[in-house]
């Protein structure tokens, strides 16, 4: 365990740092699992993964509802506009649409049979964040 102020390995039962006299759970800028640097306002630890803020449950996404929607409404890309990832939900929307008339719903069945995977990947974990990072929410 490591100093979230200075980066200084720590004993797991300490509650202060002997180097900076910090309690272990205060600061921001050093991981407390592997001690690197990390970057202002970061929410994950670019070196390890650990997770450097608690992250509030309301921000999380429900893991259920956008694998509900990637299966029912996928062909226009409903889960990835509420999962946050907006450029491939308008690619899925506009493709989804343009395919309806120009392709006679070939390109709109693909579309959707890629939303119906996605949905799969979502509710089985495969994919378990959101388009900012955050964990979805089971």
């Amino acid at each position: 365990m490591f100093c979230k102020n200075c980066g200084s390995e720590v004993s797991e039962n300490a509650a202060v740092c002997m180097k900076c006299g910090f309690s272990v759970n205060d600061g921001e800028n050093y991981c407390r699992n592997c001690g690197q640097k990390i970057t202002p306002g970061a929410a994950v630890c670019v070196n390890c993964g650990t997770a450097v803020k608690n992250i509030v449950s309301s921000e999380q996404k429900s893991r259920v509802a956008a694998g509900l929607l990637g299966i029912f409404l996928g062909a226009w890309g409903v889960h990835n506009f509420y999962l946050g990832y907006q450029n491939k939900a308008v690619i899925q929307l506009v493709v989804g649409v343009v395919g309806l008339f120009l392709t006679c719903g070939i390109a709109t069945t693909g579309i959707a049979i890629w939303g119906l995977v996605e949905g799969i990947m979502i509710l089985t974990g495969s994919i378990n964040v959101d388009g900012k990072g955050v964990p979805l929410k089971d």
